[in-house]
């Protein structure tokens, strides 16, 4: 039977039959609170406090909701339960009937039986008629007989419920474990989200910042437009080409590079100098080249600076002789195994063939001798003529093709005479006429024993020395690893039992044995000689970037000296020799073919060679980076290479206009154009959520309206979310957008106050430089609260009107540059002020919406596209504006009346935030 659970104090609905279920549940609950995404969003607001989220989740409601989905697993835990607990309660009942006399009677019983084991004979014998005797006495009384029955069962349930209890915490677990993934949890996020109440995005609640601290990691960039048009226009030019990357500053063109030189097979990545130099810049990238290809073919480049001549030659030789000392180690030792083993065989063998032998060889020496005397001394003529056609012949014979034919046919000769003498000694073993007797012998007796140890050395053999994987039972594949490891452990095996049979024991001990390993070592050393070539040989390419390293980076000296004269009076003369850098167009010359090459051998592979470089919109201005591109002109078009050129925007608009109404150099230079715009709000909400992930959409479009949709300046805006939000402690989207757009605009309007200062004021005209003071003094502190006097002073700069406030007579004082000036402050100011109405304001979502419904220009996105108008011209940019705040309702004007003057600065206390400094 269940027993009901009482009411427990956290008031938690009588929904479950077993207190056990209870707990289970309540432990998912905490442990739900308990994560980071969820704790983090727990005490933001009053009402979302982590109490009110507990008693809302014990409420019998969403109780039924969290438990609904993981009816199976409790089912199962609630089965399990039960039966333990009726076992529990049956091992409670025989404990309590359990007589201690009888526990203790059987207990002394087996220690007496265990100290008659350890101590004697004797007393074992004693025991064993002891033990019969007192187990007759209690069996033979009613009562003690029930205690021992009883002991027993207690005994036997044990185990079982110690069993159940271990499936029951399991169940529990598995029950948790569903209860956290598919009930509990996601009732707790709806649950969180209903205690923040409405505009619960407003908050920032951002999981984590990682990737807007790594902005150059490649595992946080998103694939945009971009990239997959560089991506297709790159296998478009199959035979390479050069392509253009055209942006802004920070619009991402850097890393679109990095991203396709990470594909390419083999690739540089340079910057382009502030301050060029074409030799320079060739000489850097040509070394640069050299060096990569290095490391791409596994190589060390060499490195010519702060290293001695000792440890020059130390780094060179220390290798070396290492390895060529464990080969002499190893090579002695097995040298002097082999001539133990060999050494009564070879010294039989010279004893029996070498006076034949040597006496042969003596008279061909003879007669060779005789015959090369005879021509010396010219008794010999047609020989001597014979001698000289043969010298011409072979001197004409130093350039035939049929030289390399020859060769192979030396190396297939010694091939196959290596074969046929280790087949030959094989062989002699079947000829050998003891060999025979003791085969016929073994056969005669038959023993499927040594077929089995035949067919498993077999085996070992077959797999030890083929390449093709073994397949086991027609399904499990070992690799090759471990099929070599499987075929040295059966060869082993194999061979050891081979060696227990009185067959191969009598076939080892053969005489002839030493003779015929002598034989197959000397055939397995012509196949050795006729198949042997250097390992690891340097390939040509690898050999020819060293040799242009030591070329460009240093300067070689060679000198000889000449001794002339008669002995008594010596004369000595020196000669010195110095390599001299390489010009220019001999400097071109020797990268395009080294880069030629390099790239055939990619092409071969089929991988892509990329030189991509950057940073070209450095250089200044549209002039000097198309001069750029015209001295560089002279390294493009190799074939098969593609070079990636990051510019400007107006370098690209160059290319665009082309033969509009003139050809450039970008036309010669360029084969495409790829242009990088600024992200869309789609793309920046891709990019923050990659980086930032759980950052909530109004955030999203506050960083993208201030950066524009520029990556870089995007990445930025984000990183100072998250170091507001550890600075201030705000979370609302009210607080912390007030306290962004007013530290930009203070700083933005700084800059602008600079550059008015540049410009020549009269005493009537210096009002506008008092006036920008004024406004700073009112962004200056660090508090986003949106007062009246604040507003004043911001929309005294936004809607400024230089006639109005001057004068006709002054305003004509002003300079064009400061007008224009002014007008760019002005329309920034004017931006900011709308990013405050908009994310400044509460109740955001709705306001969001209603703007939406009006029309196209209540969409977020404008708010980035109109940051990115500011850079072209601010008229064209406030009329985008005006159009923004038409479709969300805002004030196109001064709300606060017309003021002369900017309202004074506000106090140093701020009411509202206390914990922030005003």
């Amino acid at each position: 039977m269940s027993r009901r659970r009482p009411r427990p104090a956290w008031q938690v609905a009588d929904f479950f039959a077993l207190e056990r279920e209870a707990e289970v549940y309540l432990a998912a609950v905490d442990a739900c609170l308990a994560v980071p995404a969820v704790a983090r969003r727990l005490g933001v607001r009053p009402q979302a406090t982590a109490e009110n989220a507990r008693a809302a989740m014990l409420a019998e409601a969403n109780v039924e909701r969290a438990v609904a989905p993981c009816r199976d697993t409790q089912e199962r835990f609630r089965a399990l339960l039960e039966r333990s607990e009726r076992q529990r309660r049956r091992l409670d009942y025989l404990r309590d009937r359990t007589h201690p006399l009888t526990v203790a009677l059987c207990g002394m019983t087996v220690l007496t039986l265990l100290v008659a084991v350890f101590l004697s004979w004797p007393a074992v014998l004693g025991a064993a008629l002891a033990l019969p005797l007192t187990g007759a006495v209690i069996w033979r009384h009613p009562v003690w007989r029930m205690h021992v029955l009883l002991n027993l069962r207690e005994w036997a349930l044990r185990p079982r419920v110690a069993l159940l209890d271990r499936r029951t915490a399991w169940a529990a677990a598995a029950w948790s474990r569903d209860l956290q993934g598919n009930g509990v949890r996601p009732l707790t996020d709806r649950v969180v989200e209903a205690l923040l109440g409405e505009d619960r995005d407003s908050l920032l609640l951002a999981d984590n910042f990682h990737g807007l601290r790594s902005p150059r990691n490649p595992r946080y960039v998103v694939e945009s437009l971009a990239a997959r048009s560089l991506t297709r226009k790159i296998a478009q030019l199959e035979s390479g080409g050069t392509i253009a990357v055209s942006g802004s500053r920070g619009a991402g063109k850097s890393t679109l590079l990095e991203a396709c030189a990470g594909e390419a097979g083999f690739a540089v990545v340079v910057q382009a100098p502030a301050t060029y130099s074409p030799y320079d810049f060739l000489l850097s990238l040509y070394v640069r080249t050299c060096e990569n290809y290095l490391v791409h073919q596994g190589h060390v480049p060499p490195a010519f600076l702060r290293i001695s001549p000792f440890r020059r030659v130390a780094r060179r030789l220390l290798p070396a002789l290492r390895k060529r000392l464990t080969v002499l180690a190893f090579g002695l030792s097995a040298g002097a195994l082999v001539v133990l083993g060999l050494a009564a065989g070879v010294r039989s063998l010279t004893a029996q063939q070498w006076p034949t032998v040597r006496a042969g060889a003596v008279d061909l020496w003879r007669q060779a001798a005789g015959v090369v005397l005879d021509i010396w001394n010219g008794e010999r003529v047609g020989a001597a003529v014979l001698v000289v056609v043969a010298g011409i012949l072979l001197w004409s014979l130093r350039r035939w093709k049929q030289w390399r034919a020859i060769r192979m046919g030396a190396r297939v000769t010694l091939v196959v005479a290596g074969v046929v003498l280790a087949v030959a000694a094989f062989v002699s073993l079947l000829v050998d006429d003891d060999v025979r007797a003791l085969l016929r012998e073994a056969a005669g007796k038959g023993s499927g024993k040594d077929f089995i140890l035949l067919t498993v050395l077999l085996v070992g053999i077959v797999n030890l020395f083929t390449e093709r994987p073994w397949e086991i039972r027609g399904r499990v594949l070992l690799t090759l690893r471990r099929r070599r490891r499987t075929a040295w452990i059966l060869f082993t095996a194999g061979l050891a039992l081979l060696f227990t049979m009185p067959l191969t024991l009598a076939l080892a001990a053969d005489p002839e044995n030493p003779l015929r390993l002598a034989i197959v070592l000397t055939g397995l050393m012509l196949i050795k000689m006729a198949t042997w070539s250097p390992a690891n040989p340097v390939p040509r390419l690898v050999t020819a970037c060293r040799d242009e390293l030591y070329r460009l980076q240093t300067v070689q000296t060679a000198s000889s000296a000449v001794t002339a004269g008669p002995p008594q009076l010596l004369t000595a003369q020196t000669t010195s020799l110095s390599t001299m850098p390489p010009n220019f167009p001999e400097l071109v010359s020797d990268f395009r073919a080294l880069l030629t090459e390099i790239a055939a051998e990619q092409h071969l592979q089929e991988q892509r060679v990329v030189i991509a470089i950057d940073e070209v919109d450095r250089l200044g201005s549209d002039t000097a980076a198309l001069a750029f591109l015209g001295e560089i002109k002279a390294i493009l078009g190799v074939p098969h290479v593609h070079y990636l050129i990051s510019v400007a925007e107006d370098v690209g608009a160059s290319f665009v206009r082309r033969g509009l109404p003139h050809r450039g150099v970008t036309d010669s230079s360029l084969d495409d154009i790829v242009h990088v715009p600024p992200c869309t709000l789609e793309e920046s909400n891709e990019i923050l959520e990659r980086r930032a992930s759980g950052l909530s959409e109004p955030f999203k479009a506050l960083t993208h309206a201030l950066s524009g949709g520029v990556p870089r300046d995007l990445i930025r805006y984000g990183l100072r979310l998250d170091e507001i939000e550890a600075r201030t402690q705000f979370v609302e989207l009210t607080d912390i957008a007030g306290q962004l757009i007013l530290e930009e605009l203070s700083d933005t309007l700084a800059g602008f106050r600079t550059l008015l200062g540049k410009q020549r004021w009269t005493a009537r005209t210096g009002t506008i430089l008092v006036a920008f003071r004024n406004a700073m003094d009112h962004l200056r502190p660090a508090c986003p609260c949106g007062s009246t006097e604040l507003r004043r002073a911001l929309e005294h700069v936004a809607f400024h009107d230089l006639r109005g406030r001057l004068g006709e007579e002054a305003a004509a004082e002003v300079s064009d540059e400061a007008r224009e000036l002014l007008d760019e402050a002005s329309a920034y100011a004017l931006f900011s002020l709308t990013l405050l109405d908009v994310f400044g304001r509460g109740d955001f979502a709705r306001r969001r919406d209603e703007a939406a419904a009006r029309g196209p220009d209540g969409a977020l996105e404008l708010l980035g596209r109109a940051r990115q108008e500011l850079e072209v011209s601010p008229y064209s940019a406030r009329h985008l504006i005006g159009s923004i705040r038409t479709a969300w309702q805002l004030p196109e004007g001064l709300t606060a009346g017309p003021a002369a003057a900017v309202p004074l600065p506000r106090g140093t206390d701020c009411p509202r935030h206390p914990r922030v400094p005003a």
